[in-house]
């Protein structure tokens, strides 16, 4: 059964008759962010619908133990992580995001800024991929947004490794979205025709031990963009969640476990029952490397409420037309000093 990590009280479910709501499990009014051990979704799946709806709906985050992505590709990832990031400037700068409109490529120091109420630029590096296309795509060739090719640096087995990990996190992905498809009264492979050309897109990210400097950050406070976030960490400290009616709060790092969150497309989708929860990475003590794989969904899908999810909270919009609204934040160039 799942375990449970105790943290600060979360909210619970504003609709408290709504169709498909649930209270949320609480401990002397102790919220918890679960740990949930995938091997259930094969033998004990109706209680695995049961507990990711639950923690769907608050904190937002759960902690997914034994996913079905093989240890040795998640070991090779960081792996070629740490070489790409070791590269010179020089080198990284071959495959700067700047090069091409679509988000992919490297991204360095102070290239964005997650949390566009603050003046603060991010420390963090990153470096993004998405679906890969072939330079005579048509696609690519129109320049559709987010159409674009992937940039690849000049490391042994850096693009057949990221290549790999992609397909196996958009197939686990796909996996949690039929759980939770499920929960929301869907058939279990609603999402599938959703997610088959996708906008998901694969970042590894590189944190700087912290200097000191005032009011420094390592990513901003966000929500992420699409449907669910899959996040896996080398263990340094850092993270941290701030539910609602709630203060920031840190995430632990679990053995061969993956940091889940509910995305601002999957909360549109449940109309608000599912909560798409602010988070952010304070600087750490030491280097700190996370593998984030983003399940966005095909650019034209219309992401809406769900019939019988209530009044709609939302205008309904296009996942590409989403994306692209809060890239552009992110992107908005911010003074240094």
């Amino acid at each position: 059964f799942n375990r449970c990590l105790a943290k600060k009280a979360f909210e619970p479910c504003r609709q408290e008759n709504g169709p498909f709501c649930r209270p949320t499990t609480k401990t002397d009014g102790v919220g918890m962010i679960p740990i949930i051990d995938w091997n259930r979704s094969r033998t004990d799946r109706a209680e695995l619908i049961k507990d990711i709806g639950e923690a769907c709906r608050s904190p937002g985050f759960f902690i997914l133990q034994n996913p079905d992505i093989p240890k040795y590709l998640r070991d090779e990832v960081f792996d070629v992580a740490k070489k790409f990031f070791d590269l010179p400037m020089t080198e990284k700068r071959k495959t700067s995001i700047l090069n091409t409109p679509h988000y992919r490529g490297w991204g360095a120091k102070g290239d964005e800024s997650l949390d566009e109420t603050q003046p603060e630029i991010d420390t963090k590096e990153t470096f993004n991929i998405g679906l890969d296309l072939s330079p005579d795509d048509p696609r690519v060739l129109a320049e559709e947004p987010f159409r674009g090719l992937n940039q690849w640096p000049d490391l042994p087995g850096f693009r057949e490794t990221l290549l790999s990990y992609y397909d196996a996190a958009q197939s686990q992905g796909l996996a949690v979205l039929s759980i939770i498809a499920e929960d929301l009264g869907l058939p279990a492979d609603h999402f599938d025709s959703l997610f088959q050309d996708p906008l998901s897109a694969l970042r590894m990210l590189h944190y700087p031990p912290a200097s000191g400097a005032r009011n420094e950050i390592g990513a901003g406070a966000h929500t992420d963009y699409g449907a669910i976030t899959l996040l896996m960490t080398d263990g340094e400290p850092g993270l941290q969640v701030r539910p609602r009616g709630g203060d920031w709060t840190d995430v632990p790092s679990v053995e061969n476990g993956y940091i889940v969150n509910i995305g601002d497309c999957m909360m549109r989708w449940s109309n608000d029952i599912y909560v798409s929860t602010p988070h952010r990475v304070l600087p750490p003590k030491n280097m700190r490397h996370s593998v984030a794989f983003f399940v966005e969904a095909n650019p034209d899908t219309i992401v809406a409420a769900f019939p019988g999810t209530g009044e709609p909270k939302h205008p309904p919009i296009r996942a590409a037309d989403y994306l692209q609204s809060r890239l552009d934040a992110t992107y908005a160039p911010k003074e240094t000093t």
